[in-house]
């Protein structure tokens, strides 16, 4: 499992295996789901990090980039 923070995209990416990606689907405004070919969710884009509940969010990036 992988966290990534893009501060310039203001996005947090959570990935959780390594298999292909084969489709995408935004289930919600910014919230991405990567699926692999089962159809299991391998990924996890959030974007607009900075506009979502602020100060949890930011507790997120400073251990994520720590």
């Amino acid at each position: 499992m992988k966290l990534i923070t893009h501060k310039e995209n203001d996005a947090l990416y959570l990935r959780l295996d390594d298999t292909d990606i084969v489709e995408s689907e935004e289930v919600s405004d910014g919230i991405m789901l990567d699926y692999n070919a089962e159809g299991k969710v391998v990924g996890i884009e959030v974007l607009y990090i900075s506009q979502r509940s602020p100060n949890s969010w930011q507790q997120i990036l400073l251990e994520a980039t720590a």
